[in-house]
């Protein structure tokens, strides 16, 4: 009998046979957890919440007649959606294409990065530094003059387009900025961090014992990498591709520098325009709201998509 009844006395007592002390102990912990989370809630409600509402409320204003540029009024226009949606539906297709094209450019060139920092290079710490800081070294400077940078690269008189056309890949009349490739080109390098970061957090918790078990089983390298690797590696790159493909989305510097006509112009670029030129407050903040709903339901349908269910 004792055999049977000694493992209970390892448990949590209940409910019950707990003492007032040990139940007001709980309760105070418990006040002081929902104290150490609200400055964190105060601030997304006022920061995030509220505005959210602010821009919903906004977006169908209208403008009564007679008014002067830039006064609306409260109302309930729906109609907003639709008229900014069949005006400018092209630059948000194409937005998410850039942004697609960028993304699947950053994990190209990001997961062998990442691959050779965290996992080739394990245990040689002074080289993994090194390179860490080499892949996180565009952050010491502003986005803009990163921008700025790759426009002077593609520029008509600059190495680049001076070689292709040199080796006939490229019109002598031809160019590279105000382009569709220089903006992808753009976005690929000033994202291209928010893309290694993840992964590299991920490979470098990879068992390398693993990779070696493929070995051992007499699977090649691709096949390893296929059926080990990237599977253990799939939450750095579903993480990797949200922060590249998000931000980039809305991005319209790359767009406004490297791009700049109609056949580069992205959703960005047209919120900025509607906010600050046209002064069309109701137009900006539909199209913002239909740019952050759209976004929301891509991210949704990726990550059903592609597992990880803990994303959500």
């Amino acid at each position: 009998m004792s055999l049977l009844t000694a493992p209970r006395s390892s448990k949590a007592k209940p409910e019950e046979t707990r003492s007032s002390s040990e139940i007001r102990a709980d309760k105070r912990r418990g006040r002081v957890g929902y104290l150490l989370i609200l400055p964190g809630f105060v601030f997304m409600l006022l920061f995030f919440v509220l505005p959210v509402f602010s821009l919903l409320a906004t977006s169908l204003y209208t403008k009564p007649p007679g008014a002067d540029i830039g006064q609306f009024m409260p109302a309930l226009q729906f109609s907003n959606y639709t008229t900014v949606l069949s005006s400018y539906w092209p630059e948000l297709v194409r937005s998410f294409a850039f942004a697609l094209i960028a993304t699947v450019a950053a994990l190209a060139i990001g997961y062998p990065m990442a691959y050779l920092v965290a996992v080739r290079l394990r245990g040689r710490k002074l080289l993994q530094g090194i390179l860490l800081v080499l892949i996180i070294a565009p952050f010491f400077t502003s986005f803009i003059l990163r921008t700025q940078a790759w426009k002077q690269i593609l520029a008509d008189e600059g190495p680049v387009v001076a070689v292709l056309r040199a080796v006939a890949l490229l019109p002598e009349d031809g160019r590279l900025t105000a382009t569709a490739f220089a903006v992808v080109c753009g976005l690929t390098y000033n994202f291209l961090p928010f893309m290694t970061l993840p992964i590299y957090a991920n490979l470098e918790r990879l068992d390398t014992r693993l990779i070696e078990a493929g070995g051992d089983l007499y699977a090649n390298s691709f096949t390893t990498f296929r059926t080990v690797t990237l599977p253990l590696s799939m939450p750095g790159v579903i993480a990797g591709t949200l922060l590249t493909f998000i931000p980039a989305s809305g991005d319209y510097i790359n767009a406004a520098l490297l791009g700049n006509n109609q056949n580069t112009t992205m959703i960005g670029q047209v919120i900025d325009s509607r906010f600050f030129r046209v002064v069309d407050y109701p137009g900006a903040s539909a199209l913002s709201f239909v740019l952050m709903l759209a976004i929301l339901f891509l991210v949704i349908l990726y990550v059903r998509r592609f597992g990880t269910k803990e994303l959500l």
